[in-house]
């Protein structure tokens, strides 16, 4: 009788054993997986920060992810966050860059209305040219324009034209009939002449003025009757005929007034006022 009890206490005692042993084995769900390993805060890095009710139905759904999250210490999660960047509650971390609103463009009180623009004042009137002249109207051109003491202000200049009228007394016969003819358009008052020295029809004939124009030239012979010259002609010229024209720069008002007044007495002639070309 005493062997059983010692065998069975025996048997007891190896029954407990075994279930110190052994026994949370037999109480273990075989469906569930092994223990989780430690945590290592330092390589813990925040990725999404999720709102209590997203964390209370992850709890519902998954009781070990809810653990998980709930075992991360805050001062790895403070770590791993910058300080001076908070992430928002409902925000992803890495947010794009909005750029700045641009400056709105500055407005002027008021805009100026165009100024229109200004044309450029014509250059004064202070040259001149005054033509064309031959003969008699020549010498008495030069003479005026001597009063006004131009100087240096004042130069002329020849000009050919092959087409003109001349007045002049006909070619005669003798030496001393041209002679003669010239003592009296002296006597009488006429200076300006010129003897052709040509030989052809034309030869021994004086040439008494040239003009432009067949009435400048009548005008002239009218003026030499009334100084009894008769026997003048006009006729027209086809060779190169030479004239005088005066040039005059520097004008101040005066002078311009002077040689306005002074073209009137020479109809024929043409006054020219314009810019200088310097």
């Amino acid at each position: 009788m005493t062997k059983w009890i010692v065998g069975l206490l025996l048997l007891a005692n190896l029954a407990l054993f075994g279930w110190m042993r052994w026994g949370s084995l037999l109480t273990e769900d075989a469906d569930v997986g092994p223990a989780q390993t430690a945590l290592h805060p330092d390589k813990i890095r925040l990725l999404e920060a999720l709102p209590a009710s997203a964390v209370s139905a992850v709890s519902g759904s998954a009781p070990g992810l809810a653990l998980t999250l709930s075992q991360v210490p805050v001062s790895a999660v403070s770590a791993s966050t910058p300080a001076h960047s908070p992430v928002p509650a409902s925000a992803p971390t890495h947010l794009p860059a909005i750029p700045a609103p641009a400056p709105p463009a500055s407005t002027p009180a008021s805009t100026p209305a165009p100024v229109a623009a200004v044309a450029p004042s014509p250059k004064a009137a202070n040259c001149a040219e005054w033509g064309e002249f031959s003969g008699d109207d020549l010498t008495r051109a030069q003479q005026a324009l001597s009063l006004m003491k131009l100087g240096d202000n004042l130069t002329q200049r020849t000009v050919e034209r092959n087409h003109g009228y001349w007045v002049y007394i006909p070619p005669l016969k003798k030496h001393a009939s041209v002679e003669k003819k010239i003592a009296q358009l002296k006597e009488r008052g006429v200076k300006d002449y010129f003897v052709v020295q040509e030989k052809g029809k034309l030869q021994n004939a004086i040439s008494l003025g040239i003009f432009r124009t067949q009435d400048a030239a009548e005008k002239y012979i009218a003026m030499l009757r009334t100084k009894d010259v008769r026997t003048a002609k006009v006729g027209e010229r086809v060779s190169k005929l030479k004239y005088t024209v005066f040039d005059i720069k520097d004008l101040d008002s005066g002078t311009t007034d002077k040689l306005n007044a002074l073209q009137k007495e020479f109809p024929d002639s043409e006054l020219k006022l314009s810019a200088c070309n310097n």
